[in-house]
């Protein structure tokens, strides 16, 4: 599972950058494969990441809807970056991705809150993705 870890993190590094500088996250993906393609030093952009930064995009206008939504006292411009995005990813994949364990998403959104951010940030990402883990099936028909 450790690819997974890094695919997530590096899809979060995606979304992250996207954010900060005000572009498509398939523009960044695309920079991020292209790069890889052509620096050996840059790691290889797996399928797996490739599937959650298209994903997310797939549905941000509903993700970006749900966090403001949920996020009490926090509306998403004044959110952290870093959390913002680590939610986006995490709403993502733990609503429309089938694959993976709810207890899975939570968690590795959790250990992306504690390497990059804040020390409240792990506390913040857990509860509102649990929101969402409650509210998964109405979530999903309501997209």
């Amino acid at each position: 599972m450790a690819a997974r870890n890094t695919a997530r993190k590096r899809a979060f590094q995606i979304l992250f950058e996207a954010d900060q500088r005000g572009v498509d996250v398939l523009t960044v993906l695309a920079d991020w494969v292209r790069h890889s393609r052509t620096d050996t030093r840059q790691p290889p952009v797996s399928e797996y990441t490739m599937e959650l930064v298209e994903g997310y995009q797939q549905y941000a206008a509903r993700i970006d809807e749900l966090i403001s939504q949920y996020a009490v006292g926090w509306t998403l411009d004044r959110m952290p970056v870093v959390d913002r995005n680590i939610l986006r990813l995490g709403t993502y994949e733990l609503v429309w991705v089938d694959g993976t364990p709810d207890a899975v998403v939570l968690d590795e959104a959790v250990q992306l809150a504690k390497e990059f951010s804040t020390d409240d940030s792990p506390a913040f990402v857990n509860g509102l993705l649990g929101r969402f883990k409650e509210l998964k099936p109405s979530l999903r028909r309501d997209a």
